[in-house]
């Protein structure tokens, strides 16, 4: 079973039915039935149309279950609308489903979740760790949303800040968690690029080009991570990295700043250093001083602090690290960092293993736990 294919044709289905009278909440109750009947049926019984069979399969289940719900006796008329047999329509309506879910009864964090959820894919947890929230409250806003859309009719997308924070978050987790959905935020980002004058829509795209093309050397052979000034250079693409600077700086001129254009112009500062000890990191502090007034995101302030830390050395990086609360993810692992730079192991071993302990997933763990292991070697000789 192919589920690189159904992941991927599960957002048009899902449009489909929208578009066709179903709420989105039914919609997507029907598309995942049919998910679970191909699952079943498609190893033994191909379809040679999948997303036309999608299509008929999800549209039955749905008519089944508007017909036996009392309360959506309404949609009872829609059973003769059946589509007819044959191929489905081959247009790509994901980016289309990205804006329907931003719908403006929905507040930004709600439209998120559910967009995520239902055409991203990601679960409730991997969700719940973008956010930086406890899994139970991302469960309590997608339930909401699904209430607050369900019977609503689509005719009034939402905005494009909305969709571009969910790209962002979707290309993260593609970027760094277990499901590949990087290649996919990029394409869709493509296309909101071609067909909206935005400059936060640039910045995004060419933010996710230059990180995206140092993906080759972000891990060992063995899957383990490879920080960032130790990666092999040579293998980042050139190619996408020019293009990325070239977005960006276009989108900079237009003097707009967002927070997808500050993020693109750290990233495009460690891409332009030809070595690690190179990077201009007075420019990144100063990157992240325009970002935090952006923002004020705790994430962003870790990330300042670690920069600082590289400019102005390890002491100054702790003091700036101070301000932050201990409950922010990672900043375990920035301390750890900070500490051994600053001649204090002992310390800094410790906390190597509490931030594995907390770690969001197992890539992670393992390179801080070879963190600590390599610093306890040290001290035990």
């Amino acid at each position: 079973m192919d589920e690189a294919l159904l992941r991927s044709l599960t957002p048009g289905v899902l449009a489909i039915l929208v578009r066709r009278g179903a709420d989105f909440a039914a919609a997507e109750d029907a598309v995942q039935e049919a998910l679970i009947e191909a699952v079943r049926t498609w190893p033994a019984d191909p379809p040679r149309d999948p997303k036309g069979w999608l299509v008929t399969v999800a549209w039955r289940k749905f008519l089944d279950a508007a017909r036996s719900d009392s309360a959506r006796r309404r949609r009872e008329d829609l059973v003769e609308e059946e589509p007819p047999p044959g191929p489905a329509p081959s247009g790509d309506d994901t980016l289309q489903l990205y804006f329907l879910c931003a719908h403006p009864s929905l507040t930004p964090s709600s439209a998120v979740a559910l967009t995520l959820r239902a055409v991203g894919g990601l679960t409730t947890r991997q969700i719940a760790q973008a956010y930086l929230v406890p899994e139970a409250t991302v469960a309590q806003r997608i339930s909401r949303a699904k209430r607050t859309v369900s019977g609503v009719r689509f005719d009034r997308p939402g905005d494009v800040s909305t969709v571009l924070r969910v790209l962002y978050l979707v290309f993260n987790e593609g970027y760094s968690g277990d499901v590949d959905l990087a290649a996919e935020a990029i394409r869709l980002t493509r296309q909101l690029a071609a067909s909206i004058d935005h400059p936060e829509v640039a910045g995004l795209l060419a933010l996710m080009l230059l990180h995206h093309a140092r993906r080759a050397s972000r891990t060992a052979p063995d899957g383990s991570l490879v920080p960032l000034a130790e990666q092999d250079r040579r293998r980042w693409d050139t190619a996408s990295i020019a293009e990325g600077i070239g977005i960006l700086q276009t989108a900079l001129a237009r003097d707009r700043l967002g927070e997808f254009q500050a993020q693109a112009a750290i990233a495009a500062l460690h891409a332009d250093a030809p070595t690690a000890e190179q990077t201009d990191w007075v420019q990144i502090v100063e990157w992240y001083d325009e970002l935090t007034r952006l923002t004020d995101s705790p994430v962003v302030r870790l990330n300042r602090a670690v920069a600082v830390g590289e400019a102005d050395g390890p002491r100054a990086g702790l003091a700036a690290l101070a301000a932050l609360d201990d409950a922010v993810p990672r900043r375990a692992a920035v301390e750890a960092y900070l500490r051994e730079r600053d001649g204090d192991p002992v310390t800094a071993a410790r906390l190597y293993a509490e931030a594995a302990r907390r770690a969001p997933n197992l890539a992670e763990r393992d390179h801080l736990t070879r963190q600590a292991a390599r610093l306890n070697a040290l001290l035990s000789h």
